[in-house]
């Protein structure tokens, strides 16, 4: 089962999506923000999940501070990340792009989009 983890500060959200990338078939592992998900994958080593989403405005450790740390870091550089936000001016996803993104998702969104985008990702890193 592909792992994935998400972040993100707002409880609710980080509920509404593990329970949709669970109805899609996967592993889901959560952290409320980009500290406590360093930590997670800090503790996972070599289990690291094959892909990361990621809110980008949170306490502590914002999304594209976290994204920089997931490709600096050697266990985790090749590990893909979404970001899903709220912020949805051109800037924003060209930033989250620059800072090491795969794919940025704007909040709301529909459920499907969400499951292809991280579908579409995972058959792109495995070709």
């Amino acid at each position: 089962m592909t792992k994935v983890l998400v972040v993100d500060d707002s409880s609710t959200i980080r509920e509404v999506m593990c329970e949709q990338l669970r109805g899609g078939g996967f592993e889901v592992f959560e952290a409320s923000d980009g500290a406590e998900a360093v930590g997670k994958l800090k503790a996972l080593k070599d289990d690291a999940p094959e892909i990361i989403i990621t809110d980008v405005v949170m306490p502590n450790m914002n999304g594209y501070e976290f994204c920089r740390w997931v490709k600096n870091n050697p266990a985790t550089k090749n590990v893909p990340v979404i970001m899903c936000s709220t912020k949805g001016e051109a800037f924003d996803e060209h930033w989250a792009k620059k800072n090491g993104a795969s794919a940025y998702i704007r909040k709301p969104y529909e459920p499907v989009q969400l499951i292809n985008t991280v579908n579409e990702i995972l058959a792109a890193t495995k070709s």
